[in-house]
């Protein structure tokens, strides 16, 4: 196959004055959009070499590429995505369906996910679903296919795929984030367990009899996981287990929670199930006369950029959102260039503990 044509084959470069008149493609005929043709016209070259460079095909030579990418800005060109695509078979997008942009985890996750895919040549396609139900997930898969993307990546944050509630459509290539379907699905998450248990442990070990908890909402799986961690470590060390306080990820919530437990003489420690509502109890704690940390020690989860302004600057549970995006974003172009979704399973990004100054020792008694 040639991929280069021969100078003496070549059509010479029309006149300038040519190129210029009209709408500035050749021959002064005003176009409503440019032609591939006529890039390949002014840059001397046949309309297929002009194709293989629209399309990034390696056996082009460095002079010629530079040269149709010059026609390219001088006539405005723009590849036709929906051509390109029905002839290649993809569309070079990633569909990104979710079920909140409000909380931290989800906002930063689409971030990452759209930053490692712009570095693989995708865009991405967003849609988020207002009600969790199995009509709205698959209206929102009907949409991705009218929107023709390649692959999807569900975020969940609920307890939605671990019922017959709802079934993703067979034959989707998907990788979903913070769900507990690895058994049906390839499932991407941080791991929430592992976090919350580091959390716990470093204010038991710092000497606190035991520790209370500001949950996150009960439909949310890292909710329940960091739960569930928090009262098995408590169990494990033969610690209280404190009813947990039930808030909604905002700091709002936490505030209400800490005026509750500002109220609670036996408690010096606490574990947050996520920086928001760990703020809302350093406010309410301040507002109680309850010095943090030298009367209540505080931990946090996610890390946020704030985190570590509050004051005290927040002891936290770092998750590394960057990593969870880049393997979301692998997995499905995994899984497009093989075919291959017959490997379900979860992958765990570790998540490790920053310590700052909102826990400390408990007051000698």
């Amino acid at each position: 196959m040639v991929l280069n044509e021969p100078e003496p084959l070549r059509r010479a470069p029309a006149a300038a004055g040519a190129r210029r008149s009209g709408s500035g493609v050749p021959g002064g005929r005003r176009k409503q959009r440019v032609s591939m043709a006529d890039v390949a016209e002014l840059a001397g070259v046949s309309s297929q070499t002009v194709s293989r460079v629209s399309n990034g095909h390696p056996g082009v030579v460095s002079s010629t590429r530079e040269q149709v990418l010059a026609a390219m800005r001088e006539l405005g060109y723009r590849p036709n995505s929906a051509a390109r695509a029905l002839r290649y078979g993809r569309f070079n997008t990633i569909g990104v369906i979710l079920f909140s942009l409000s909380s931290t985890g989800s906002s930063r996750t689409v971030e990452a996910i759209a930053t490692h895919a712009a570095a693989e040549g995708y865009a991405i396609t967003l849609i988020p679903i207002d009600v969790a139900t199995q009509d709205n997930v698959l209206g929102a898969f009907t949409r991705m296919g009218e929107l023709a993307v390649d692959a999807v990546i569900v975020i969940m944050e609920i307890h939605l795929l671990d019922t017959a509630t709802v079934q993703l459509p067979p034959g989707a290539h998907v990788v979903v984030v913070d769900s507990d379907a690895g058994d049906r699905y390839s499932v991407v998450d941080t791991d929430q367990a592992d976090g919350a248990r580091g959390a716990v442990r470093h204010l038991l070990d710092l000497g606190h009899r035991t520790v209370w908890h500001v949950a996150g909402p009960e439909s949310s799986y890292a909710a329940e996981r960091r739960a569930q961690a928090w009262r098995a470590v408590l169990a494990e060390a033969g610690c209280p287990v404190p009813a947990p306080l039930r808030g909604d990820w905002s700091a709002e919530s936490g505030y209400a929670a800490g005026l509750a437990l500002a109220e609670e003489p036996g408690c010096t420690a606490v574990f947050a199930a996520n920086d928001q509502m760990a703020l809302g109890l350093l406010r309410a704690f301040h507002e109680r006369g309850r010095s943090v940390p030298a009367d209540i020690s505080v931990v946090g989860f996610d890390d946020t950029p704030d985190a570590a302004f509050f004051i005290p600057p927040l002891t936290t549970v770092h998750q590394d959102f960057a990593e969870v995006g880049r393997r979301c974003v692998e997995g499905v172009l995994r899984r497009l260039r093989t075919g291959d979704d017959s490997c379900p399973g979860t992958d765990l990004v570790p998540a490790r503990l920053v310590v700052r100054e909102s826990t400390a020792p408990p007051r000698s008694t």
